[in-house]
């Protein structure tokens, strides 16, 4: 092998090593959902922007993780079509955790001067099926 090829592959082997191998699947779909999802609905303020990439590989990661060991489909990591359904499957579940930040900045940008005990009253009276 020519040294360039060589040094090459090693580079990609420790680029894979250092996202975290099965994990840097997880990651991309973390990603890919955070970058849609900003597309769609994009953030008004950058604290919410900020809040919401959070949130998003978040939920990706974990949902996604959550689903594969709920499932047991933890034998998809075997091949390479199951190792891009896993990438599809935490993607998809990064989407809904946009969605319920982008709820509560509503729910609470509504509520900007009331107190602490009128949002108690309030999502208590909503439980009950009360709607104001």
């Amino acid at each position: 092998m020519e040294p360039t090829s060589t040094s090459a592959s090693a580079a990609g082997i420790a680029a894979w090593k250092a996202i975290g191998g099965l994990a840097g699947f997880g990651a991309c779909g973390a990603g890919l959902a955070t970058v849609v999802v900003m597309c769609v609905l994009r953030p008004r303020t950058q604290s919410e922007w900020v809040v919401g990439i959070i949130s998003t590989v978040v939920a990706s990661i974990s949902g996604g993780a959550a689903v594969i060991q709920h499932y047991e489909l933890h034998h998809w990591a075997q091949n390479p079509m199951g190792l891009v359904a896993m990438l599809g499957l935490t993607f998809a579940c990064g989407l809904p955790g946009w969605a319920i930040v982008r709820w509560g900045f509503n729910f609470f940008d509504k509520r900007r001067k009331a107190d602490i005990l009128d949002i108690v009253d309030e999502v208590r009276g909503l439980a009950r099926g009360e709607r104001k």
